[in-house]
Protein backbone atom coordinates (compact mmCIF):
# COMPACT_ATOMS: atom_id res chain seq x y z
CA UNK A 1 0.00 0.00 0.00
CA UNK A 2 1.68 3.29 -0.79
CA UNK A 3 2.08 5.65 2.04
CA UNK A 4 3.78 9.42 2.12
CA UNK A 5 5.57 10.56 4.91
CA UNK A 6 4.89 14.18 5.17
CA UNK A 7 6.93 16.82 7.38
CA UNK A 8 5.48 20.22 8.56
CA UNK A 9 7.67 21.73 5.54
CA UNK A 10 5.70 19.56 2.74
CA UNK A 11 3.67 21.12 0.29
CA UNK A 12 0.06 19.69 0.36
CA UNK A 13 0.17 19.07 -3.42
CA UNK A 14 3.73 17.74 -4.11
CA UNK A 15 2.09 14.66 -1.65
CA UNK A 16 -1.22 14.55 -3.53
CA UNK A 17 0.99 14.28 -6.31
CA UNK A 18 3.34 12.12 -5.45
CA UNK A 19 0.72 9.81 -3.38
CA UNK A 20 -1.26 9.52 -7.26
CA UNK A 21 2.22 8.68 -8.69
CA UNK A 22 2.80 5.72 -6.18
CA UNK A 23 -1.01 4.38 -6.96
CA UNK A 24 -0.33 4.55 -10.34
CA UNK A 25 3.24 2.71 -10.11
CA UNK A 26 2.00 0.04 -7.64
CA UNK A 27 -1.17 -0.67 -9.74
CA UNK A 28 -3.86 -0.68 -7.19
CA UNK A 29 -6.27 1.15 -9.46
CA UNK A 30 -5.66 -1.07 -13.07
CA UNK A 31 -6.30 -3.90 -10.18
CA UNK A 32 -9.44 -2.75 -9.39
CA UNK A 33 -10.86 -1.90 -12.90
CA UNK A 34 -10.03 -5.81 -13.70
CA UNK A 35 -11.79 -7.52 -10.98
CA UNK A 36 -14.85 -4.92 -10.88
CA UNK A 37 -16.80 -7.68 -12.37
CA UNK A 38 -16.42 -11.41 -13.20
CA UNK A 39 -15.58 -12.45 -16.46
CA UNK A 40 -15.34 -15.81 -17.72
CA UNK A 41 -12.09 -17.77 -18.69
CA UNK A 42 -13.01 -18.20 -22.03
CA UNK A 43 -13.92 -14.46 -22.15
CA UNK A 44 -10.46 -13.93 -20.29
CA UNK A 45 -8.69 -15.98 -23.02
CA UNK A 46 -10.01 -14.00 -25.73
CA UNK A 47 -9.42 -11.00 -24.29
CA UNK A 48 -5.89 -11.54 -24.51
CA UNK A 49 -5.79 -13.08 -27.76
CA UNK A 50 -7.62 -10.03 -29.07
CA UNK A 51 -4.95 -7.64 -27.10
CA UNK A 52 -1.73 -9.59 -28.48
CA UNK A 53 -3.21 -9.51 -31.65
CA UNK A 54 -3.55 -5.53 -31.92
CA UNK A 55 0.24 -5.74 -30.34
CA UNK A 56 1.70 -7.72 -32.92
CA UNK A 57 0.18 -5.71 -35.57
CA UNK A 58 1.00 -1.99 -34.28
CA UNK A 59 4.59 -3.20 -34.00
CA UNK A 60 4.56 -4.66 -37.59
CA UNK A 61 3.27 -1.09 -38.50
CA UNK A 62 5.79 0.52 -36.56
CA UNK A 63 8.78 -1.70 -38.77
CA UNK A 64 7.01 -1.32 -41.90
CA UNK A 65 7.01 2.51 -40.98
CA UNK A 66 10.58 2.83 -40.67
Amino acid sequence: MPAIVLQESDRVDWAIKNFRRQVQRSGILKDARRKRYYLKPSTLKRMKRQAARRRRLAHARRRSGS
